[in-house]
């Protein structure tokens, strides 16, 4: 048994006004998406609404991970075996802090010696949810790691697959 709610039917019928279909589509009416919309300044209440809906999405870190992946062609080589995985570290068994350690020692140490790619397991946690497979990515998209990997993707399942990442490193700096 529904039960009339004048609150909630004002509420919907602001969020109704201010909602427009995406470029291209057309409006359940029929309408266009190049028709003139109403606009959310006229009405207070939808303006608070649109508001806050802009301030929460702006407060979103925007994803790190799309910009650092490794460069299709060296990726292939990779998995085909052609670029060699030179080094290689398992963070199995630490916990956060052991392996963001562990981690950055790694990657500062392999890049000096000279390696091009190293592969990193984090392995894939209980359900597949694990923190370690999470949090390794944003790291490595962190200074001081930012500035020494030139990217970074999924290993193929020969390597660990999902529980893996193969690691570019950039050439070290001559001084």
């Amino acid at each position: 048994m529904k039960s009339a709610d004048p609150a909630g039917g004002r509420l919907w019928a602001m969020v109704a006004a201010t909602a427009r279909p995406m470029p291209g589509r057309v409006a359940s009416d029929g309408a266009h998406t190049s028709a003139p919309q109403r606009d959310v300044a006229t009405n207070p209440s939808a303006r608070a609404v649109a508001t806050s809906a802009t301030r929460s999405a702006s407060s979103e870190a925007p994803p790190s991970r799309a910009s650092r992946a490794i460069e299709p062609r060296r990726h292939h080589r990779i998995r085909r075996g052609t670029a060699p995985l030179t080094a290689r570290i398992d963070l199995h068994g630490l916990d956060q802090d052991g392996a963001r350690l562990t981690l950055t020692r790694f990657i500062m140490r392999a890049q000096t010696e000279g390696h091009r790619t190293v592969l990193v397991i984090t392995g894939k946690g209980a359900l597949g949810g694990g923190v370690l497979r999470r949090r390794v990515p944003d790291w490595l998209a962190e200074p001081p790691l930012r500035g020494v990997t030139a990217g970074f993707s999924e290993a193929h399942r020969r390597h660990g697959g999902q529980g893996a990442l193969y690691v570019a490193l950039k050439r070290p700096r001559l001084l």
